[in-house]
């Protein structure tokens, strides 16, 4: 028996001392999985040891760099379980946070060096070690769970990356009126988005279905126009508090929050808080649902309209000859806008079927100089172009290249979102069981292969503010439905967005998604599995 136990004994230690030597496999810098790809890489021998005793060291005044490295310290903590020590005494097996003007010469770009002795971020600016924290990430041999590395070190491979993106505006929007999202749900969007560098998160704040955003001046905009949804659900609202939350939440990532208030179209839920608006339009008939204002403690309101409970549009507009509705529009306009620190107000513009364009062309005027009024750029569907346009307004390319050159032709650049290559609620192909095809099927080479430049002739790369891929909610009710139909598709086009036309490889991104894959399969994320991808 004595005999056994020193054999088992023996061979114990002999698996432990295995278990110890074992070497870690490092993928070296160019064979990497990074997303969007970077502008070069440079590959080097050796690797850098990240364990325990790494530190992360601050250069850089911690004034301005102390959010970016808690984030990194919490980031690198998620993945790998390490608990990494921030200072600022430059030593060997650390992490370095620089703020350096000439370590590229874009606002937004950043270099990373990787050596076995240090790993150094540096930036012209915080936003740029952020998205420096997010290729290093990407470096880390690790995808959170059980998985702690050989010994809890995790090698990461040594080379240079330089990088800055390709386009100033690099955008998601997500449809909060058509089903509600709560501010948690909102907030871990964001974090999402972020490891992909996009910069702005554009949220469709009312729509015929549902008002989103407390308005002060207007509270039944809430009370009755946020209490309802597409199939009829309770809906929601974000306070003023709320709205500011998620505001500095995405500052904190360096995402602008870009607000929209749909109008004079899309504009039911306005109608069924206050008649005053209305110029006599109908609810279509199958969808609509009365309002009891008895049982909210109001008077009725003869002219207002039932909720409208489908996806059908272009039914509803503003009145647009009415003095009270341009008071209702810089009410709205300017509350907004005062806790809005980005440089950008949506007023939406699309599909307003129902108002005469003798009536749209001056709505969009007032509309835009308000806009301007309260200190912010004009956004709008590419249909704004029939209006004369402000050289600081914003036409979003979705669905007619002959808009977008209007507004071209007027002095405005142009936001690319066409309907048929980046809207995230088409479905990936027949089977899907969630999202509309009304555009077209979008499978994820679809969404990755094609170019904001060839589009249209007419639109060139001067003309181009960036990139921005919609989420419209009609079939989207839960945050995992989110997760579905944003990602694989949302990395591919974030690439579109930062990455030069000529550095983006549709095999390779097949390659490198697989990565992307597994952490956030570990992440637990309910991601597509494109059938074009070896998961």
């Amino acid at each position: 028996m004595k005999q056994l136990r020193n054999m088992l004994l023996l061979v114990l230690m002999a698996i432990l001392c295995f278990s110890c030597g074992k070497k870690q496999e490092v993928v070296p810098i160019d064979k990497h999985s990074i997303i969007p790809v970077p502008v070069s890489v440079a590959a080097e021998s050796g690797s850098f040891t990240l364990s325990n005793k790494t530190t992360i060291v601050l250069q850089s005044d911690p004034a301005q760099v102390q959010m970016v490295a808690e984030y990194l310290k919490s980031s690198i903590g998620e993945f790998t379980g390490l608990d990494l020590v921030i200072g600022q005494d430059d030593k060997d097996n650390a992490i370095v946070l620089s703020l350096d003007g000439g370590a590229s010469p874009h606002e937004e770009g950043y270099s990373l060096s990787i050596s076995d002795k240090k790993i150094l971020i540096a930036a012209p600016a915080p936003e740029g070690l952020f998205y420096g924290i997010q290729t290093l990430k990407q470096l880390i041999p690790a995808h959170g769970g059980s998985a702690k590395g050989s010994n809890n070190q995790f090698l990461i491979p040594s080379g240079t990356v330089q990088d800055h993106p390709e386009y100033a505006y690099r955008g998601m929007m997500l449809d909060a009126a058509r089903h509600f999202f709560t501010v948690e749900e909102v907030k871990k969007l964001i974090d999402q988005i972020a490891v992909y560098k996009i910069n702005h998160l554009h949220l469709h704040l009312s729509d015929d279905q549902g008002w989103r955003i407390e308005i002060k001046s207007w509270p039944l905009l809430t009370t009755i126009g946020g209490a309802n949804q597409v199939g009829g659900g309770k809906g929601g609202f974000y306070t003023q508090e709320d709205y500011k939350e998620i505001v500095s939440y995405a500052q904190s990532r360096f995402i602008t929050i870009v607000p929209e208030i749909d109008m004079p179209g899309h504009t039911n839920s306005a109608l069924n808080a206050y008649g005053i608006l209305n110029p006599g339009i109908t609810v279509p008939e199958k969808t609509a649902v009365a309002i009891d204002r008895k049982a909210l403690g109001l008077e009725d309101d003869p002219d207002a309209t039932p909720y409208h409970t489908g996806i059908e549009v272009g039914f509803s507009t503003l009145d647009t000859d009415s003095p009270v509705t341009y008071k209702f529009i810089e009410d709205v306009i300017r509350e907004i806008s005062e806790m809005t620190p980005g440089p950008y107000f949506h007023i939406g513009g699309d599909e307003s079927h129902v108002t005469e364009m003798k009536d749209y062309i001056p709505f969009i005027e007032k509309a835009q100089s308000i806009v301007s009024k309260y200190g912010k750029k004009s956004l709008g569907w590419d249909e704004v172009a029939h209006a004369k346009l402000l050289p600081t307004s914003v036409a979003q390319y979705w669905a007619k290249a002959e808009n977008a050159i209007l507004a071209i032709e007027q002095g405005a650049q142009v936001l690319i979102s066409p309907a048929v290559k980046a809207y995230l609620d088409m479905q990936y192909d027949s089977t899907t069981h969630l999202g509309l095809h009304w555009a077209a099927y979008i499978e994820l080479d679809e969404a990755y292969n094609w170019d904001p430049t060839e589009l249209e002739e007419q639109i060139r790369r001067e003309n181009i503010l960036g990139v921005e891929a919609p989420l419209w909610t009609e079939t989207i009710i839960t945050y995992a439905d989110i997760e579905y139909m944003v990602f694989p598709r949302l990395a591919a086009i974030a690439e579109i967005a930062w990455s030069p036309k000529s550095a983006r490889n549709w095999e390779d991104f097949r390659r490198r998604i697989v990565w992307h894959g597994q952490r956030w399969e570990a992440q637990g994320k309910n991601f597509y599995r494109s059938p074009m991808v070896e998961w």
